[in-house]
C-alpha cells in the first residue's frame, strides 16, 4: 500500500479505480496479517520509500506482459505537482528486486493489487481533505502531501486499544488488526506567504466484510491527524463530539 512515485511532469487527470478490484494478497498467510508488499530497501527515495530507480523493462524469466503505463493522483506534492503512482511492470520489478514475488503474489497479480492500492491511498487522501477542510476554507489554499511512510510493524495506540476493547467486546470493537499502517506528512497552509504546518497524519487500513451483493472484499481506512499537539488534540475531539452535541440538540437523526 502506499506505493507513490514523485512526477515533475504531471498529467492532470482524475484516477479511475473500483472498490470492487479484489486485493490479489490473502494476509490471512501471514502471522501478522500485514501487507507483505514491504519497503525494506537501504536504496529508496525518502518521500515515497521506493526504490529511487526502477527499470520499466520486463524482467529476466517473467512470463506475461505488464502495463508500464503511471497513474497520475489527485494528490498534490509539495511542489503542487502531483504524485504519481507506479506502472504495474515497476511494481513487479521493485518487488522482484526486495524479494517479495512468490507463490502467495503472483505475477498476474500485480496489476489489480496495483489498482487496489490505488483506490486505497485516494480514499485516504479523501478522508485527510475532510479533515484539514477547516482549515482550507479558512486560507483558501489546498493542503498537499510532502511524504509518507509504511509502518506495517508498528501498531497505533488507538488500533491497540481497539483489539483490547475487542476482547471483551468483540461485537463492538475489532478482533483483527490492521492489515497495514501508514504516516503520511501533510502541509497545512498558514495563509498566503505565511509558510505551512507540517501534519502527521495515521491511516490504519482494516480488511472489511466482503460486499453482499458482489461477493468483493472491501476496505476500511481509519484515518486522523496524530496527537502530536494540542491542535490535533482539539481537532479529533471536536471530529468525535460534535455528531453526539448535533444528536442531542435534535439537529440529527
Amino acid at each position: 500500500m502506499g506505493w507513490f512515485w514523485a512526477t515533475n511532469n504531471p498529467t492532470n487527470h482524475d484516477l479511475e479505480t473500483s472498490a470492487s478490484s479484489a486485493c490479489p494478497v490473502d494476509h490471512s498467510k501471514y502471522a501478522t496479517s500485514k501487507c507483505p508488499v514491504l519497503t525494506d530497501s537501504s536504496d529508496i527515495n525518502p518521500l515515497n520509500n521506493m526504490p529511487h530507480s526502477l527499470s520499466s523493462q520486463k524482467a529476466p524469466g517473467q512470463t506475461i506482459n505488464l502495463s508500464t503505463q503511471r497513474t497520475t493522483s489527485t494528490i498534490p506534492s509539495a511542489d503542487n505537482s502531483l504524485w504519481e503512482y507506479p506502472s504495474p511492470q515497476q511494481m513487479l520489478n521493485a518487488m522482484l528486486r526486495k524479494g517479495k514475488l512468490n507463490a502467495d503474489v503472483p505475477e498476474d497479480a500485480v496489476e489489480s493489487m496495483v489498482e487496489v492500492h490505488n483506490f486505497l491511498n485516494e480514499g485516504a487522501w479523501q478522508q485527510i481533505l475532510e479533515w484539514e477542510a477547516p482549515y482550507t476554507q479558512d486560507t483558501k489554499i489546498e493542503p498537499r502531501l510532502k511524504n509518507f511512510t509504511g509502518k506495517p510493524f508498528d501498531m497505533s495506540p488507538k488500533a491497540r486499544f481497539y483489539l483490547l476493547l475487542g476482547e471483551f467486546f468483540p461485537e463492538s470493537f475489532n478482533t483483527v488488526p490492521p492489515f497495514d499502517r501508514h504516516d503520511w506528512f501533510v502541509l497545512r497552509s498558514l495563509g498566503r506567504d505565511k509558510g505551512w504546518k507540517e501534519v502527521r497524519y495515521v491511516i490504519d487500513y482494516y480488511g472489511g466484510p466482503d460486499d453482499i451483493e458482489t461477493g468483493m472484499p472491501t476496505f476500511i481506512l481509519d484515518t486522523r491527524p496524530a496527537l502530536d499537539d494540542f491542535g490535533t488534540m482539539k481537532d479529533r475531539l471536536i471530529k468525535w463530539a460534535k455528531p453526539t452535541w448535533e444528536k442531542a440538540m435534535g439537529e440529527r437523526i
